[in-house]
């Protein structure tokens, strides 16, 4: 399965489309709509360092090129144009190796994710906690219009991501944790120049929180390498009379094999998902011994995507979970790296990925067991729900 994709990747023809991130090993690509975790979260398919890896991300040589941007006279983009599909993205080669370098789940950034507009300003989608920007008062609304005092409104997110990073794009290197970096941001009207310190990051894309007496909430933010295991061993350590929530709320994907993984924690085997590669169809799997008696809900939105919308997929379909919140994203095509005789990386559509009872989510998201309405709590009626399975056990 070497080199599908499960993100939505920075989209690089026309600004402020689609971006995202991916993760290796067979994945679909599950970011979306422009929004993309700009220091952590881009990867590929199963880079050097990451397991084995595939044959298109072993080729991108992050020196090879001739160092034309992949948005504009790249092979790439005239691969990428020639697609006319929307989720097709091109790539430097220096851009992809940037991307393989997170998939260690490791970074250095200001913990911000943001999301590209039309020409306007970015907006903040999250932030990290504990970060220096969560540390700044930064916080998800809020508007960046400068880095450094670079004007970022319109720049496609890649390049804003390059920038909080410290990349020097030309030199091909991040700055070091603790160089500064000063933001331009609004909010409400207000403007104000916070001065982050850049920080060694962990991507922590899997945290435990107990929520009552009887369930245990357990968010995922992304599937990078390893988040499968991670999960599993958080599962491992829930209570044995705890219900678990599991929190995919703006998760926008990740490593296909890792969702793949995170399935198998809540089954014993069976298929999780299908999905065309070219000219072939692939099934998803689910390893046996899961935990299939443990009450579980899992909480999704809006920003739940790809990957993320695979798993909830696969557990609503095979009966083992009840789904909460609202319509997911619906990015459900799955995309492929080439490598270009000039060294930039297209990223072309190749198939879409169905569940385990045949839906396709692409451009129609999942549909949620209980809807969550504008003015309820996510969490609370999560547990609600939650409460209500483990009385029937």
């Amino acid at each position: 399965m070497s080199g599908s994709w499960m993100f939505v990747q920075p989209r690089r023809i026309g600004r402020g489309a689609a971006l995202p991130l991916v993760f290796a090993g067979a994945l679909l690509t599950g970011f979306a709509g422009g929004a993309w975790t700009p220091e952590a979260d881009a990867s590929v398919d199963a880079p050097p360092g990451a397991g084995a890896p595939g044959p298109a991300a072993a080729a991108a040589d992050p020196e090879a090129g001739d160092g034309r941007g992949a948005r504009g006279g790249s092979d790439a983009h005239e691969a990428v144009s020639r697609s006319g599909d929307r989720w097709s993205a091109a790539y430097t080669a220096r851009e992809f190796a940037e991307f393989q370098r997170t998939l260690e789940g490791g970074y250095v950034g200001v913990g911000l994710t943001v999301r590209g507009g039309g020409g306007g300003p970015v907006e903040i989608v999250s932030v990290t906690e504990g970060s220096p920007a969560g540390r700044a008062g930064l916080r998800a609304g809020d508007l960046l219009h400068t880095v450094d005092g670079a004007d970022v409104r319109g720049l496609p997110v890649t390049e804003v991501v390059a920038l909080l990073r410290g990349d020097a794009g030309r030199a091909g290197r991040e700055m070091s944790a603790g160089t500064p970096v000063e933001l331009g941001v609004s909010r409400e009207g207000r403007t104000w120049t916070p001065v982050l310190e850049r920080a060694r990051l962990d991507s922590g894309d899997v945290t435990v929180e107990r929520v009552a007496d009887d369930a245990t909430r357990i968010a995922v933010t992304a599937f990078s390498s390893g988040s499968g295991a991670r999960l599993r061993e958080a599962v491992a350590a829930v209570p044995a009379d705890h219900g678990i929530l599991l929190d995919l709320r703006g998760n926008p994907g990740g490593l296909v094999r890792e969702a793949t993984a995170a399935a198998s924690v809540f089954l014993d085997g069976g298929l999780v998902a299908t999905y065309g590669d070219g000219a072939r169809q692939r099934a998803l799997y689910a390893e046996p011994g899961g935990d299939t008696e443990s009450p579980l809900v899992v909480l999704v939105d809006g920003g739940s995507m790809s990957a993320a919308e695979l798993l909830a997929g696969a557990l609503q379909d095979r009966g083992r979970a009840l789904v909460v919140g609202t319509e997911t994203f619906g990015k459900g095509s799955v995309q492929l790296p080439h490598v270009q005789p000039d060294g930039s990386v297209a990223e072309l559509t190749v198939g879409q990925y169905a569940t385990p009872g045949g839906r396709r989510l692409e451009g129609t998201g999942l549909a949620p067991d209980v809807v969550v309405d504008a003015d309820e709590d996510a969490r609370d009626k999560a547990r609600t729900v939650l409460s209500g399975l483990a009385a029937r056990e």
